[in-house]
């Protein structure tokens, strides 16, 4: 691991950091805040996953979640979202090839070779964590994220219940078997069969027998992608039939951007704070 930049800010240390992934196959770059603590502190951990388009810069230049991580003394982590270079396939589009990854293993040409961004994010990244922040306390551990990074979010927490103390999400993407984002994403990275696509689905996880203690999400009303892309009543839906604890507040006026993530970040930080003990 390489440090890029690091800055204090609200008496802790924002960190970028980079390194040579194995699952990949490419340099890989993410953001670490560590909050002001005493020698020897092990400090709770939240996860932040970006979605379409963005990368680690995106939640760590307009998140506005340090002052909240520096009273709770919290860890916050925000890695890309795909892998990246000249020799990592693309697509035009922006909800496909780089910035895109969706948070799966792709099992297709050409993007099986480096669109490994499950694996990066559930076994390779924790692992670097807990090897270079000593201060880390991988026993507990939270996870959010927006949009795409939603669906991250929600289907690597149902995946991992053990791992996650909480998960929350803005504008997730709830069910990538309900809508184009998701078709063209799973069609290209993993194939044809839907079957398949279950394990990257929040809502059929769920259906499927995947459990977690409660989910918090956050919807922007005056969101362009609510009714075609992120249809959180499938996941209500999902959850009321699973007897799974869901707080989903449809918020009036607020879009997709980052200016409804900030204003709702303290809030979910502290939600997780309080489940992180």
């Amino acid at each position: 691991m390489e440090t890029v930049s690091t800055n204090t800010a609200f008496g802790g240390t924002q960190g970028v950091y980079r390194h040579d992934s194995r699952e990949t196959g490419t340099e890989m770059r993410f953001s670490v805040f560590v909050p002001d603590h005493a020698e020897g502190a092990k400090l709770p951990i939240v996860w932040y996953l970006s979605g379409l388009t963005c990368t680690h810069a995106n939640a760590t230049e307009k998140g506005e979640y340090r002052r909240t991580c520096a009273e709770l003394g919290l860890i916050f982590i925000a890695p890309d979202t795909s892998p990246r270079g000249e020799d990592v396939p693309d697509d035009e589009a922006y909800d496909f090839g780089q910035g895109a990854g969706f948070y799966v293993d792709a099992t297709e040409a050409p993007w099986a070779r480096h669109f490994r961004m499950r694996s990066y994010i559930e076994t390779e990244l924790p692992a670097l964590i807990a090897a270079e922040f000593p201060m880390a306390d991988m026993e507990r551990q939270s996870i959010t994220g927006h949009s795409m990074g939603g669906h991250g979010a929600l289907t690597i927490a149902l995946r991992n219940p053990d791992r996650f103390r909480s998960v929350s999400a803005f504008a997730p993407i709830v069910s990538p078997l309900n809508c184009l984002w998701g078709h063209k994403a799973l069609t290209g990275y993993i194939g044809a069969d839907r079957s398949v696509w279950r394990d990257y689905d929040a809502c059929a996880l769920v259906e499927d027998g995947a459990r977690v203690s409660a989910i918090l999400v956050d919807q922007g009303g005056a969101d362009n992608f609510l009714d075609e892309q992120l249809k959180p009543h499938l996941l209500e839906e999902a959850c009321t039939k699973a007897g799974i604890p869901l707080t989903l507040t449809i918020r009036p006026g607020y879009d997709h951007s980052y200016y409804f993530i900030s204003t709702f970040m303290d809030n979910h930080l502290r939600w997780h704070a309080e489940r992180l003990g």
